[in-house]
């Protein structure tokens, strides 16, 4: 006779939170549609928009959450013109959009597989969370007094790209999965590349009807040829962010390259070229360089002449681009730093912010500094709204004492790659291209602060996907299942 033998407690909590996340995942598009259509028809169509969005985004982390960071950057990616879009439908500018908020919602989905398994977690990767969590506290308790509910929205940009770093420490990813990550990210740049090719040339109805509102005086005319080119994205900025943090892989590694292969790295170098952003491009050669100088001897010929591959076909292909006056000056500027406006002004607001900085340690807090600003200040940008500096804007947001954990953490994030990099295994690729993440978005503070938003969720993607790699080769060390590396079994 069979005796009953009850569920475990771990069984019945497992039951019930993807029981539970099913009936949000069904619940949530529900409640927004219900409420968007007690809104007016300028946020019903928004509200419907967002239902759209993250439906699928429930799913999947409830179904097949190896495949969410797929879609999450694709929704980075797409939700701006998509917002765009739905502005020029309506013949309506808003300056603050419920579509805004759909990165950060897809996002927060990670935290569905993240709970699943956070038991798994490991101590290094713990005390690096407790690390942010300390400077991100601080700063949003000064933020809060001082900025009020900007200070919410700015938090969740900083926050949801750093739950990619404990999703990737506990999901159960293996180099295959690592590859066709990095593959969709490929495709999706060149997605956004094509898209952007078109907009330089042709500049769709909608771009033009919201460079005509946005009242961005630096990005160009609203006509072909004489625009920058932001693609699918919010601006130039943006847009060449998530261009150059693609070709890096892209470059590298051809399992990495993407569907159009050598094409879809044309393709996404021209576009990053009509951005006309340069900090861009020199942050994609500080992490080229990077990767090529942790990687093997043979490795590193073998790149480097793939990088004298893309150079000559660039030389041969810019000068006979339409509009490449324009391409060829922007380049050319970078022979004479010391004269050029940007770079004078940065320098000027280094030498100036610096004191402001010192005489307030405490920090303005969280929302003090970039798009948050625009919350409670009837969608115009604050004071400190654009701060061409990532230091003094993270010195300025969390204070001395919030910055120090921030910093501390960063480093504590450098020390783990470097242990994984010295390794010298199979599944060290991942973790020199997390070096050069790292690498990148430090160098990246001389001209912006990119740990929150779009800059943040990739440099968290790319790091996180190295440090799993680490978890990886730990785990067969030990010969225990990945992500239950630390688990002990207590005896009966």
């Amino acid at each position: 006779m069979s005796v009953f033998t009850p569920p475990s407690l771990r069984f019945i909590k497992t039951v019930g939170l993807i029981g539970g996340t099913a009936a949000v995942g069904v619940s949530l598009p529900l409640i927004i549609g219900f409420s968007s259509a007690m809104l007016s028809s300028s946020n019903s169509l928004q509200g419907a928009i967002l239902s759209a969005i993250l439906f699928p985004a429930f799913l999947l982390a409830v179904l097949r959450p190896k495949m969410l960071v797929a879609y999450t950057l694709l929704i980075w990616a797409v939700a701006p013109e998509l917002r765009r879009i739905a502005d020029w439908s309506e013949g309506v500018y808003h300056s603050v959009s419920l579509l805004s908020l759909a990165p950060l919602l897809t996002g927060v989905t990670l935290i569905i597989p993240l709970l699943k398994e956070i038991h798994n977690i490991q101590k290094a990767s713990t005390r690096i969370m407790l690390m942010f969590a300390v400077a991100l506290g601080y700063g949003a308790l000064i933020g809060l007094a001082k900025n009020g509910m900007g200070s919410v929205y700015d938090l969740a940009n900083y926050i949801v790209p750093l739950l990619l770093l404990p999703y990737f420490a506990v999901t159960k990813f293996k180099p295959k999965d690592i590859d066709r990550l990095l593959t969709a990210f490929a495709n999706i740049a060149v997605i956004v590349a094509i898209y952007g090719i078109i907009q330089y040339l042709t500049v769709p109805p909608w771009d033009v009807f919201w460079m005509k509102h946005a009242d961005m005086m630096s990005i160009g005319n609203p006509y072909p040829l004489e625009i920058r080119v932001f693609s699918t994205l919010n601006s130039p900025g943006p847009a060449a962010t998530f261009l150059a943090f693609a070709l890096v892989p892209m470059i590298l590694e051809k399992k990495w390259r993407g569907t159009l292969r050598w094409i879809g790295v044309l393709l996404v170098v021209i576009c990053l070229l009509t951005t006309l952003v340069r900090a861009a491009w020199l942050i994609l050669l500080v992490m080229l360089l990077m990767y090529i100088g942790t990687s093997p001897s043979k490795g590193k010929w073998k790149t480097l002449i793939q990088l004298v591959f893309v150079a000559a076909a660039l030389f041969w292909v810019v000068p006979k681009l339409p509009g490449a006056e324009g391409l060829v000056a922007r380049v050319e500027t970078l022979s004479s730093v010391q004269e050029d406006h940007s770079y004078n002004e940065r320098l000027s607001l280094w030498q100036n912010m610096l004191p402001m900085v010192a005489a307030n340690p405490v920090g303005q807090g969280i929302g003090s500094v970039g798009q948050g600003t625009k919350l409670g200040n009837d969608g115009e940008l604050g004071e400190y709204g654009i701060m061409d500096n990532g230091v003094i804007a993270l010195l300025l947001t969390f204070g001395i004492l919030g910055a120090v954990f921030f910093f501390g953490a960063l480093g504590a994030v450098v020390k783990q790659i470097f242990a994984r990099v010295i390794s010298r295994d199979q599944l060290q690729p991942y973790a020199r291209l997390a070096l050069a993440t790292w690498t990148g978005a430090i160098v990246s503070l001389v001209s912006d602060n990119g740990f929150p938003g779009l800059k943040g969720y990739l440099i968290w993607m790319l790091i996180g996907l190295g440090l799993s790699a680490r978890e990886i080769t730990q785990s067969r060390r030990k010969g225990t299942p990945y992500a239950a590396v630390e688990c002990k079994i207590s005896p009966r």
